[in-house]
């Protein structure tokens, strides 16, 4: 997943310093000796990780934002009429020091959290939020901005100067700038509500995945599970403070093969049950109270703001555009794909009948079974082929891949700081050699690691005042090495490290003047086409053998495990499919209530799925205590974008099937297209590299809902 949203979200509520000193004065002093703060002489000005410290990050925020409000105050002030460059430009490079420090802190704390950092990160959010308000909510700034917009000769500025121009004043607007009176006051109330309560959700979530564990005693229970996972569970154990025994998590590179591959039904659901119960425990962690607060904070104000509903609010400024859209491309799939999953459904239970056992199929037996279907009908066991699948080896197909289609080159770099030790950092460069930027990839799961996977931005590229490099992170939850092997991967881990570094790319790429216009600024509903136009690669039998090799031998994918593999991962798309559509519904339908909800979570999350009519067996990818894109990332009423975003790679795709998968041609308009950033609308630059628009045709056939 993306989750430039969310660092986004957290340099728009950057904090307010609450000081008696002068600005100039606290930049001053704490410049000089705050690592954060200081210019760093570091390769390719990356940061000094080996020299920041917890405690340097607060006063560094309350330094940075000081220093931001004297660059904001300076605009307000000007005598000068307003003039694009005397407004808007000097709006748009405000704020240097508050975006380099939170560009780490953001980083870090998702990824290598602590107890000291996840505080910091509880006091910033609602002060950040309150200088987000200071700024956007601020008449006489606004004043400047609606004057410059409504007064500049567009023939004056070119298309980015214009965009940059229309998007700033969309983006005050739709942060209430025309709101009055007592309404501005409570619209700044909600957001340092919502900041907190997103920042609790995000702590809860973490401590109810962390503290749950399936602790087995007897090896009978553990006789049939891979000799991996047996060997990552009993390193579990002996980390929790047990001296036998072997510990299961729900991190996925635990839970997932183990409901794969464990044949005790028993231990299956009760490690799935507590998947599905995380933050709705009624425990100290409990998450049903704080998101029914969310959604009904959400829809006050976007009612302030003159919309509906949140999905109203969100929405329009997406490729979408409304939810009545949203809801009528979802409805296109969702019947074809639950017609599957039932399908699915049915070969599953049959499967779990012939092998005699009693009782009926449940949503804890689905994966088992599947593996058993995939076995028996495709001779196919995903265990075979994770040797192929060693994490350097589709590391290095990811950069083969873009070496083939773009010249890029990757050159490891062990001189630049990393924020764990677990990380490899790589310069990027172009094919004849130049820089063009830094990748940051954080390969293993571990407590202090936010679920999932995800890019980020340290730097953002620009060229305001000289070109500016980007510097991108990917992070990953894959299962760390273990005293026997190294980090083994499932096919779909594997298809997630090509998704992340598709994000990668599209932050590499950006050849564009402004840092808000850069890199994966884009609509929500566009942003997860570059990454899952990767996955398409990866499962190709030419990309295949160009980096699946068995880790002990060395030996090339054969062609026979290829076909096998690539014919039982077509079944189950049908569950693929419904519990990711189940998930979109559910935040469609908590975000496009135009009346506050009085129902509890639970009862409306029911009511929801009973709605589209989900079976029993599947649950939504995401159940509402722990929807983390939506509660506690930037993800609302937009979690429909992966499988808008799928029409536009399995169309994009095609195009490359037309004519050869890794034609350099097409791939140097692909890359255009990327480099662009949100310089110009999504299906503009859609349009502009594939001659269309998409067709959704592509989609259906590849997921096989059509012949």
């Amino acid at each position: 997943m993306n989750y430039k949203a969310f660092l986004s979200a957290a340099l728009l509520f950057a904090a307010v310093a609450c000081t008696d000193k002068k600005p100039e004065m606290t930049a001053e002093k704490n410049a000089s000796t705050n690592p954060l703060l200081m210019e760093w002489s570091t390769p390719f000005g990356t940061p000094p990780f080996d020299l920041i410290k917890d405690e340097d990050y607060f006063p560094s925020f309350e330094t940075a934002i000081a220093n931001h409000n004297v660059e904001i105050d300076a605009i307000k002030s000007n005598t000068e009429a307003p003039t694009f460059n005397n407004t808007i430009v000097a709006l748009e490079t405000s704020g240097a020091d508050l975006t380099k420090v939170a560009g780490v802190f953001y980083n870090v704390e998702s990824a290598n959290t602590n107890d000291s950092l996840k505080a910091i990160a509880k006091k910033l959010a609602p002060i950040m939020s309150e200088h987000n308000d200071n700024i956007k909510l601020n008449a006489e700034l606004f004043a400047k901005i609606k004057t410059v917009y409504e007064n500049t000769d567009r023939s004056t500025l070119d298309s980015e100067d214009i965009r940059l121009l229309e998007e700033t004043y969309k983006t005050f607007v739709r942060a209430g700038a025309n709101v009055q009176g007592e309404n501005k006051s409570r619209l700044k109330e909600i957001n340092s509500r919502l900041a907190s309560l997103s920042t609790q959700f995000g702590e809860n979530l973490l401590a109810e995945t962390n503290d749950f564990e399936l602790y087995i005693t007897d090896e009978k229970d553990v006789a049939e599970l891979p000799a991996n996972l047996r060997t990552m569970a009993k390193e579990e154990a002996e980390a929790r403070g047990h001296k036998t025994g072997w510990a299961f998590t729900l991190q996925r590179p635990s839970i997932n093969p183990f409901l794969q591959s464990s044949t005790n039904r028993k231990l299956r659901k009760q490690i799935f049950d507590g998947y599905a119960m995380r933050g709705n425990n009624d425990n100290d962690h409990d998450n049903k109270a704080i998101l029914e607060e969310m959604v009904n904070l959400r829809l006050e104000k976007a009612k302030l703001l003159g919309y509906k509903s949140h999905a109203d609010y969100v929405l329009s400024d997406n490729m979408a555009q409304n939810p009545h859209a949203v809801y009528n491309f979802m409805d296109q799939l969702w019947t074809p794909a639950l017609n599957m999953a039932k399908e699915e459904r049915s070969a599953l239970a049959a499967k779990m009948k012939a092998d005699e056992v009693k009782g009926t199929f449940e949503a804890s037996d689905w994966r088992y079974y599947v593996e058993q279907v995939r076995a028996e009908r495709y001779n196919f066991n995903e265990e075979e082929t994770r040797p192929y699948f060693e994490f350097t080896a589709v590391r290095k197909g990811c950069f083969m891949l873009a070496t083939k289609l773009f010249g890029l080159q990757f050159k490891e770099r062990n001189d630049i700081q990393k924020w764990h030790k677990d990380q490899q950092v790589y310069e990027v460069l172009e094919e004849d050699g130049s820089h063009l930027g830094i990748i940051y990839m954080d390969f293993f799961m571990r407590e202090s690691k936010r679920g999932g996977a995800w890019m980020n931005e340290i730097r953002a590229q620009q060229n305001v005042d000289g070109f500016v490099t980007p510097i991108v992170t990917n992070n990953f939850n894959f299962p760390p090495p273990t005293a026997d092997a190294p980090s083994l991967l499932s096919f779909s881990e594997a298809q997630t490290l090509f998704h992340e570094f598709g994000h990668g790319l599209h932050g590499l790429f950006s050849h564009v003047k402004y840092a808000s216009l850069s890199g994966t600024n884009v609509p929500r509903d566009f942003v997860e086409f570059p990454s899952q136009v990767m996955e398409n690669w990866m499962s190709e039998p030419e990309i295949l053998k160009m980096y699946a090799k068995h880790y002990q031998t060395g030996k090339v994918i054969p062609d026979e495990m290829i076909k096998r593999m690539n014919d039982a991962n077509q079944f189950n798309t049908g569950f693929g499919t419904v519990e990711y559509m189940a998930a979109a519904y559910l935040d469609m339908a908590w975000h496009s209530i135009t009346e506050p909800n009085t129902t509890g979570a639970n009862e409306f999350e029911k009511a929801e799925m009973d709605r589209i009519e989900l079976i029993s067996e599947i649950i939504p990818r995401y159940r509402s205590t722990y929807y983390a894109h939506i509660f506690s990332g930037g993800y609302s009423s937009g979690y429909y974008a992966y499988q808008w975003s799928e029409v536009l790679d399995a169309d994009a795709f095609a195009a490359f099937k037309e004519v050869g998968i890794l034609d350099r041609d097409l791939a140097a308009k692909y890359r255009k297209m990327l480099s662009l950033g949100g310089s110009k609308p999504g299906m503009e630059l859609y349009k502009a590299f594939r001659g269309k628009e998409p067709a959704i045709e592509p989609l259906l056939k590849k997921k096989g809902f059509v012949k």
